[in-house]
């Protein structure tokens, strides 16, 4: 089931533009209602819809010039307590559960290569993790976007 529809998306698109822009402005440049601007951020509150702002942050400004992708094996009975370890990692960014030859999919940020080595060491040494196998960005093709999709949606009809 779809939560956000053609109107959500244009809103969304947006946003994308101006992210600064308030509901009148949005409002007159859809020309749709600003009780129709709110009512949709409003929605979007509810069923969290959308990820919070530090999503948006790149650890590069905040002074974490590498980052890693540590894909791990882990005992299956253990699966929680790792996940939960995990989070007690600042640096950890993001872990993502994978079916396949590896159990989770770590995205880690760090200042430099020795501290890239003192993650690496954190991660290896949480009771349950049995192997990791660590790469390095090397420079980001292609950065987390929805904007394809969001033209998809603002501009296809719903059946």
């Amino acid at each position: 089931m779809t939560d956000l529809d053609r109107t959500d998306a244009r809103l969304l698109l947006a946003l994308c533009d101006r992210p600064r822009a308030t509901g009148v402005e949005l409002a007159g440049d859809l020309g749709i209602s600003r009780n129709t601007v709110q009512a949709r951020l409003t929605r979007w509150d509810e069923k969290d819809a959308l990820t919070s702002i530090d999503h948006r942050v790149r650890p590069r400004s905040l002074g974490y010039a590498l980052q890693a992708f540590v894909t791990t094996r882990v005992d299956q009975h253990k699966l929680a307590e790792v996940t939960d370890h995990l989070r007690t990692i600042e640096e950890v960014l993001e872990v993502f559960g994978l079916s396949g030859a590896s159990d989770m999919h770590i995205r880690i940020a760090a200042v430099d290569a020795d501290d890239l080595y003192r993650v690496a060491g954190l991660i290896l040494k949480i009771p349950g993790v049995e192997r990791t196998n660590m790469s390095i960005a090397m420079s980001e093709l292609i950065p987390y976007r929805t904007r394809p999709l969001l033209n998809r949606a603002a501009t296809t009809p719903r059946s």
